[in-house]
């Protein structure tokens, strides 16, 4: 198994992938249309916005009768192949959710619920409704589309607090050697500055880890923000680790400073220096 590179072998692969999607979509409204313990179908992610690219996976939402709830999640895997060829599962035996992966470089993150389940929610104003035995999903949709997302308080104290914990970790990991451990916390602590860049501007954060759309043609940053996020990658050395920590230090008390503001929070530089102080 060679190692061509990104741009060459599966580039014409990759030009067919939406229609696949497409015949993996038609596959599972073919199986669950038809099956009447399932009460709701739709999708979410970038088929519920409207903005799939040659890679968008299908984010699949299941809705059934409460009384065979049980029976539908521990038989998820199987029902994945009723859409095609599984080659591999991402999958925990007690959730609700699974990810089947396809032999046509396709995968379905599958979800499943109950009414009860569902709540308005502002990840729920865009969604494509297939199936509405009903209006469930559609009366859902309305109310979430009325809701505004607001930071609060407590997601600062956690977002703040978790910084602070990433940064002692880097210097623990470069103390120890465990170069490649303190870069992961250089990464924690990038991620988390996105995070409060979007509670900066008023914009959902994305759920704790998930990268996506923060670079490249769908990013949700600023040009600057991507920059500043190329310019804090840093090699396994100390020296490129500390100056990295360093510039990212700084823009947290940039951030840290508007969102004291916002909130009304006594900004308290002295203990923030303190908390610092402990690593520079």
């Amino acid at each position: 198994m060679g190692c061509a590179g990104f741009n060459s072998k599966h580039e014409k692969r990759d030009l067919k992938l939406p229609k696949g999607r497409k015949q993996i979509k038609e596959e599972i409204e073919r199986d669950l249309l038809h099956d009447r313990n399932v009460t709701g179908l739709f999708y979410g992610g970038s088929i519920g916005t409207g903005s799939t690219d040659l890679y968008s996976d299908i984010d699949l939402r299941i809705v059934v009768k409460s009384e065979v709830f049980e029976l539908y999640r521990s038989n998820k895997k199987n029902r994945a192949h009723n859409w095609g060829e599984v080659i591999f599962y991402e999958d925990s035996p007690v959730s609700s959710h699974s990810v089947a992966h396809f032999k046509e470089f396709i995968k379905v993150d599958s979800f499943y619920y109950t009414q009860k389940d569902l709540k308005p929610s502002v990840w729920l104003k865009e969604i494509e409704i297939i199936h509405d035995e009903d209006h469930f999903l559609h009366e859902l949709q309305r109310k979430s589309n009325e809701l505004q997302y607001a930071s609060s308080i407590d997601e600062f104290e956690i977002w703040r607090s978790k910084f602070f914990a990433h940064s002692h970790e880097v210097y623990r990991g470069m103390k120890r050697g465990e170069f490649l451990y303190a870069m992961s916390s250089i990464d924690s602590l990038r991620f988390i500055l996105t995070s409060g860049w979007f509670m900066e501007s008023g914009k959902q954060p994305n759920n704790p880890g998930y990268w996506a759309k923060l670079g490249g043609s769908r990013s949700r940053l600023e040009a600057w923000q991507e920059v500043f996020l190329e310019k804090t990658h840093c090699s396994p050395e100390e020296e490129s680790i500390r100056k990295s920590l360093c510039i990212l230090i700084e823009e947290f008390k940039r951030i840290h400073h508007v969102l004291c503001k916002k909130f009304g929070i006594e900004e308290n530089k002295e203990q923030i220096a303190a908390i610092f102080n402990l690593i520079l």
